[in-house]
């Protein structure tokens, strides 16, 4: 079976999602924003279906798939108007690398429970002098001598969900890695569980103009004191257990972008269908028709890359899919902004009203291009790794 024909499982996994996303909606979402509260009953009700841990082992509450599946639930939810970002987090990312990296007892601690629902963990890496080069990133860990203890100080920005979270899967490097090799370019990242109630973490949220269920934070460690097994996996690995996290970070933000292109496109398409100014729908008019129809084509094929991104994932490439992954998150938060923008465009001055939900989404879609890793951060990777050009910095 070819990764871009979805199997018949994978086809009933779309519909009973778009199903559940349904039953709750852009209202739900738009409600809980209004109420300051995370989208809580959705969760724990995908929680229970077991949608949140479809990617995670089955000998430990999961079900058994892999990034595939899990990218079909986020864009379905999406596609329906109510996403769920900490998908993004919690399963895809910290899930995936406790199951890769963890102990058994992190995985039995954890996996369950990140699985149905009922413990939720936060991810953080982005800190304020690194941005998008996270070799500069400062934040340590160093051994207590005398208890064997970690103890974990830095900063970190734009943290999702912290106030929702159980903890935080953090990265850091030992203090065995000197200021100097921070500066060439040479990082051994670590990789550390700190619960959010720890003696000397705090948060504080950042006030964002994005409107959005989950809230972002800045958080402060201050000589944060975790037990040696806090550590998920070697704290000599490298790279590997650091990037087993990232790239289906950008397989699920490209399954997040194609949700909302979509979502917004149906509403243009509906809206096109109706609205009758001359003699017929406006949507008869090619200058309305055609921009909805190219929009359409490049979702679908983000789509193609993104089923390609995770099939690579999924069956152990690594170097594979971290090239497909970034063109994937690419191409989805370009047809992204397009589709909203697109979408906005057709329906008006009611395009803006919050009658139709649009006008918040023009804000939300940028998001695809922005994070996890910028569009030029992309372009930089397929210049240098895919075609072989030098680097300029």
């Amino acid at each position: 079976m070819s990764p871009h024909i979805e199997t018949g499982e994978h086809k009933a996994l779309r519909a009973a999602v778009a199903a559940l996303g349904a039953k709750y909606g852009r209202d739900y979402i738009t409600r809980t924003i209004a109420e300051g509260r995370p989208p809580t009953e959705l969760w724990q009700e995908a929680g229970k279906l077991g949608y949140l841990g479809v990617n995670l082992p089955e000998e430990h509450g999961g079900g058994g798939g892999g990034i595939t599946e899990l990218s079909i639930v986020l864009e379905e939810l999406g596609a329906a108007g109510s996403p769920l970002l900490m998908l993004v987090v919690s399963p895809a990312i910290c899930g995936t690398v406790i199951a890769r990296f963890g102990t058994d007892e992190q995985k039995r601690t954890w996996l369950p429970a990140l699985s149905d629902g009922s413990r939720l963990m936060a991810f953080g890496i982005t800190e304020p002098d690194a941005g998008s080069n996270s070799h500069r990133i400062t934040t340590t860990a160093r051994r207590d001598p005398a208890s064997g203890d970690w103890l974990l100080t830095g900063r970190k920005v734009f943290i999702s969900g912290v106030d929702i979270a159980d903890a935080v899967l953090i990265v850091g490097r030992t203090e065995t890695v000197s200021a100097e090799e921070g500066r060439t370019g040479s990082l051994k990242p670590c990789l550390f569980i700190v619960p959010t109630d720890a003696e000397g973490f705090q948060k504080r949220p950042i006030d964002m103009e994005l409107n959005a269920a989950e809230k972002q934070f800045e958080l402060t460690l201050d000589d944060v004191r975790l037990p040696a097994d806090a550590l998920v996996g070697d704290e000599d690995a490298g790279l590997l257990q650091l990037f087993a996290g990232l790239n289906p970070e950008r397989i699920m933000t490209a399954a997040f972008a194609i949700g909302m292109g979509r979502y917004a496109l149906s509403k243009a398409i509906g809206y096109a269908r109706d609205r009758t100014v001359w003699k017929t729908p406006i949507g008869a008019h090619q200058a309305i028709a055609h921009p909805l129809a190219q929009a359409h084509i490049d979702l679908e094929l983000a789509r193609l890359m993104m089923q390609k991104a995770a099939h690579l994932y999924d069956a152990g490439d690594d170097i594979g899919a971290g090239e497909a992954a970034n063109m994937a998150k690419y191409a989805a938060g370009e047809a992204c902004v397009k589709a909203v923008d697109q979408a906005v465009h057709t329906l008006g001055g009611n395009g803006l009203t919050r009658e139709f939900g649009l006008a918040s989404l023009i804000t939300a879609a940028r998001v695809a291009r922005i994070a996890p890793v910028s569009r030029e951060m992309i372009l930089n990777y397929v210049s240098h790794q895919t075609l072989g050009l030098p680097k300029s910095y």
